[in-house]
């Protein structure tokens, strides 16, 4: 739990900045991270690093991620992004057919399905804070209240299994807390750094579909661990695990909360 809360710390302190300061080199933090998150993903599914598949998988997220308003490359200005993907899709199609099957159809669905669930995720972290700094702390605010909420609530007082086949230690009770607790946090955010655009019944509905939301991406990301029998999805962060179990539930959070209109 001390090594749990002591990388919690160190995180924050080191994120939070980044957040604030914006920019280019925020870009760059969530081109890291997403790219540690894509090659955890691959890393479950043992395919190699160091391999034609992973090289054009972190190409193809790469340009999900690309915004030309930080940096314009001109090459990638002449077609769309999902014309570069759909490229991706066929060179892995591809080799799929000079590995004969080795590498199989399979394994093709496994990698584009990572690459557009880690690549958009992150992306709509660059588009959030694009919109506004306030987007962006407003949504790590809900992510930390929910899962603080859900912790403390569901090993006080949890008895209902959320979810036992996923994820075994997770209750009704603790998500029910994170929920409230959520609310509540989102409602002094209110009153600190308002939305002069949203009356505080609507931050608090949004607040409620997006840790609701929030928590179905940490239920998402334990299915897949579960079933690529692994506890963590890395060891980067001591007490935490991977980059892709900190982030797993922002990631399905963020591009929600830009589909509802929240932020644009």
């Amino acid at each position: 739990m001390k090594e749990r809360v002591l990388t919690a710390i160190i995180a924050l302190l080191i994120f939070v900045p980044i957040v604030i300061f914006g920019g280019w080199f925020f870009q760059l933090i969530i081109y890291l991270l997403a790219s540690l998150s894509l090659l955890e993903l691959l890393k479950m599914r043992n395919i190699s690093f160091l391999s034609w598949p992973s090289m054009i998988s972190m190409l193809s997220l790469w340009i999900i991620l690309y915004d030309s308003s930080m940096l314009q490359v001109p090459f990638l200005e002449n077609f769309i992004k999902i014309e570069w993907f759909t490229l991706g899709l066929f060179l892995l199609l591809g080799y799929m057919v000079l590995k004969k099957n080795t590498f199989t159809f399979e394994a093709v669905g496994f990698m584009v399905t990572a690459i557009i669930y880690v690549g958009m995720g992150f992306y709509y972290f660059i588009v959030a804070r694009e919109a506004g700094l306030e987007y962006l702390l407003y949504a790590l605010v809900v992510i930390w209240a929910t899962d603080t909420g859900a912790y403390f609530v569901g090993r006080s007082m949890g008895k209902i299994k959320l979810w036992p086949d996923i994820s075994p230690k997770k209750t009704v009770e603790g998500s029910l807390g994170g929920v409230l607790l959520a609310c509540i946090a989102a409602a002094i955010f209110q009153l600190i750094y308002p939305f002069t655009a949203y009356s505080i019944f609507q931050i608090i509905l949004v607040t409620v579909i997006a840790s609701i939301v929030g928590q179905i991406g940490d239920l998402v990301e334990s299915a897949i661990k579960r079933r690529y029998d692994v506890k963590d999805s890395g060891k980067i962060l001591p007490g935490h695990g991977g980059i892709l179990d900190r982030f797993d539930s922002l990631i399905f959070m963020l591009p929600v909360l830009y589909f509802i209109g929240f932020f644009t």
